[in-house]
């Protein structure tokens, strides 16, 4: 891209289809929007499809609070079988007669784990440990151990299919909670085993699946756009000149009282930075303008 050509920048909300990693969604991105500068909020696994959403140009500097959004999704589980990897993408390594499961029961167990509940990152994870990451340890047939993490999980709701053995589940939960251990952790706490199926990412925050599209059709959203779900804050032209230089104000300057992130705009709509907390005063986690 020449000097002359104008920095793309902005969000986009993408399908992401089964077969591509996030990353190779990321490599496309980069070539349709001409940009090394392209990220994105949170890591699909390659089998599973849906919400993601990517950051182009300096708004990838956001992308770090689009991943706190809670996050929603849809799959199944097939009990009676555990895998490598807790999802179908792996080996089986162990079978469990599980034939006489019951709704009832399989209902009972799931609402015992909504809530705050500890859960150990999977193997497969993109979980750092020691400085590397848990899949490439993994990949080489190692394994280590994991400390547990406290995850939210509002809803876990299951339903019976036409197989006995497959429900179908929704989750709505924090950042960070991992499906496939959800789903791996009921099938143990029945007595047997169980992994995940056609994962599907349906929502991060407010951004749901109804508005991604195809990598193909890809559309580059203002920056503003990325923090609907946080407080918006309007400026004078005289406080817009210090945001812009990056100036710690104190609290009243931008008239909040309450805790942040605050995305804060300019009267003409534009995003120019969003502030956080600094002690007493607050203080610009991103700066986009200036």
């Amino acid at each position: 891209m020449s000097k002359e050509t104008k920095e793309r920048i902005g969000i986009a909300i993408v399908d992401k289809p089964a077969g591509l990693t996030s990353h190779d969604v990321v490599a496309k991105a980069r070539k349709i929007f001409e940009t090394r500068k392209v990220g994105h909020s949170g890591t699909l696994d390659p089998d599973a499809t849906g919400v993601l959403i990517l950051g182009v140009g300096r708004a990838t500097r956001l992308l770090q609070f689009l991943t706190r959004l809670p996050k929603s999704y849809k799959g199944e589980i097939v009990f009676g079988k555990e895998t490598s990897t807790l999802d179908s993408s792996g080996e089986i390594i162990g079978t469990h007669d599980m034939s006489e499961l019951k709704f009832s029961e399989v209902r009972e167990a799931a609402a015992k784990f909504l809530g705050e509940i500890e859960q150990v990152p999977p193997m497969v994870s993109a979980v750092r440990v020691g400085g590397r990451r848990l899949h490439e340890i993994a990949r080489e047939g190692g394994e280590v151990d994991r400390p547990p993490r406290t995850v939210s999980v509002k809803r876990f709701e299951v339903n019976p299919t036409s197989d006995p053995l497959v429900y179908e589940v929704s989750v709505d939960c924090s950042s960070g909670t991992y499906i496939r251990s959800l789903a791996a952790d009921l099938g143990t706490s029945l007595g047997g085993g169980a992994h995940l199926q056609n994962l599907r990412r349906t929502a991060i925050g407010s951004f749901e699946e109804s508005e991604a599209v195809s990598i193909e059709e890809v559309i580059l959203r203002d920056p503003i756009a990325g923090m609907r779900d946080f407080e918006m804050v309007e400026v004078s032209e005289e406080v817009e000149k210090e945001v812009t230089f990056g100036k710690i104000l104190e609290k009243d300057r931008l008239g909040v009282n309450n805790s942040g992130p605050w995305a804060v705009t300019n009267k003409e709509g534009r995003l120019l930075a969003v502030y956080d907390n600094y002690g007493e005063k607050i203080k610009p986690t991103v700066v986009l303008v200036g």
